[in-house]
Order: structure tokens, then sequence, then C-alpha cells
């Protein structure tokens, strides 16, 4: 197990003896390792011997896409799983984990391993989101401190705090596969996942082992339309909200004529900042997950 001690309001060294009465129960030899600073976790999956069944990222999401990067950087990948400790764990609710860190440790060691796709934005995995616009930057902005003490809330003040700003757009030509599109855009979304900045079912139809990847293109800039696009979420599906372009596909690729911001990926800022990006999917990387989601999430 992999502990990042820093997410979410910040791990209580006191969990660690119930961690490990859990791991002696499911009859696991186990080693409990916390992280010291940003990028350590995907050292540490690097440098682990190939005999271990079961590698377990403790922290947020930007945590587990930490450890994911460093599995996919081995010749030799090991069974992942998540037990979700941080501020919004989009990750851990899709799987239908819960807020109770040591009934999830239970559904993880009773869980089953799948096959998941795992999508890669120019060669740097992201576990389930990558994301491009206006207010994507508040995930990694907001104040480690703020995060302790009201949790999930503390995005909401960032986005209070910015709520005045102007939304530009971004002039983009893309590649769906072999289809060339072209437009005017404030957000780009690129993910494989139910479950994005808090919002369940935010695809009606989505498997975590299809072959493909959602893509959602947001041509809307004003406030009151983005945020009533996202309140009809409740009753439609995305790919029917006016001003949203959404498509499926194994390939992407997009080219911005100006680029003056980083990607938000896993929750996490993504410096690589360039004019051309490529989104590509790596397939059946196993993890170990609870069984309560199986049926809704893969084929």
């Amino acid at each position: 197990m992999i502990i990042n001690p820093k997410s979410g309001k910040g791990f209580n060294y006191k969990n660690t003896k119930r961690l490990e009465d859990i791991f002696k129960f499911y009859k696991y030899d186990y080693e409990i390792i916390f992280t010291k600073y940003r990028g350590h976790a995907t050292e540490i999956v690097k440098k682990l011997p190939n005999d271990i069944d079961l590698v377990i990222s403790a922290g947020g999401d930007g945590t587990f896409s930490e450890v994911m990067n460093g599995n996919l950087e081995r010749d030799h990948r090991l069974v992942l799983s998540h037990l979700p400790v941080g501020t919004l764990n989009d990750i851990g609710h899709m799987y239908g984990l819960v807020s109770n860190m040591y009934t999830n440790l239970k559904l993880i060691l009773t869980g089953t391993v799948k096959d998941v796709d795992i999508g890669v934005i120019n060669n740097h995995a992201f576990t389930y989101v990558a994301s491009y616009g206006k207010y994507m930057e508040i995930p990694y902005q907001t104040p480690q401190e703020l995060k302790k003490r009201l949790g999930y809330f503390a995005y909401a003040v960032e986005v209070l705090k910015r709520i005045y700003e102007r939304i530009p757009k971004y002039e983009v030509e893309f590649k769906v596969d072999d289809e060339k599109h072209y437009g005017m855009y404030s957000f780009i979304l690129i993910s494989n996942a139910n479950r994005i900045a808090g919002i369940n079912n935010f695809y009606r139809d989505m498997k975590l082992n299809d072959n493909r990847f959602e893509v959602m293109f947001c041509s809307l800039y004003k406030k009151r339309d983005i945020l009533k696009a996202f309140y009809n979420l409740k009753t439609n599906n995305l790919e029917h909200v006016a001003g949203i372009e959404c498509y499926k596909c194994k390939e992407l690729e997009i080219k911005f004529k100006k680029n003056k911001k980083s990607w938000c990926v896993d929750g996490e800022e993504f410096k690589d900042k360039k004019y051309v990006y490529k989104i590509n999917l790596i397939r059946h990387v196993k993890m170990q997950v609870p069984n309560k989601n199986i049926s809704k999430l893969f084929n």
C-alpha cells in the first residue's frame, strides 16, 4: 500500500494499525509506504519486484495517477487498486466505494481483477479524465490547507472567487479517429469514467473496457448557459445538450492555434504546454475493483 499522507484532510497515522489488521485477516503479507514528495509514488511503483500480487494507492485521484504512470513504465505490470482518501475521490465513488476507509479496503481485498482501458495524453497516462479550459485549474490551484478544512467545498470557494472572470474560447482543429473537425471551444473533456467533478452518470452508456474513450467539446461561453447545460444532465444524456459535441473514439489529435494553459489531468497540472496533443488508449491494464459496480462499468 502506497499512502499519500497529504491527500484530502491528511492521513492520521494512528489508522495504520487498523489497516494492518485488515491485511492480516485476509491473509496478505503487506508493506505500507508513505510518499514524501510529488512524483514519489511513480518512483516507488517502478522499483517494486515482479512477484507482488497487488499495489493499493491510498490517496486522491492524483496519487492514483502517479501510481498508474509508474506501473505503465514497467516491463512487468502489476495489479493495481485505489483506496480513496482525497478530496473529490471521483474514481473511488465510480467503483462503488464509500466514505469509510476500512470498509473500502475490505471491498478491495474481496474484489475482482478486471481489465481497464487507460487514457494517454502525449505519453502521460490519465486514470479517468483530462480537461482543458477555464476553471479546469481549480483542482490543483486550490490551497491544500483549504481542502483540509473544507473538503469538497474548498473547490466551490475557489469557483466563487473567479465567478466574474471571462470565459475565453480556443480555436481548435481536431481529428477523431480519422474524421477532421474545427471549432471555437471553451472546454474540452477527455475521459474514461462515468463520474466526473462529483457528477454521477456523467455518461450513461460508457464502459471501462470497450476500447473507446469519451470526448466532449463545449462551445458555450456564457456562465448561465454552461450551468444550464450541466444541470440538464439530471434528465438528459450529455449528447443531447445544446452547445455540447460528444464523441467516442480510440484516437484523438488536438491542435491549438494558441495555447496558454495547462491541462488538468486527474486533478493535477499537466505542464506539457504544446500546440498538438495526441490521445490514445492502453488496453488490458489490470485492476482489482469492488464487485458492486462491475456489471455497470464493464462489458
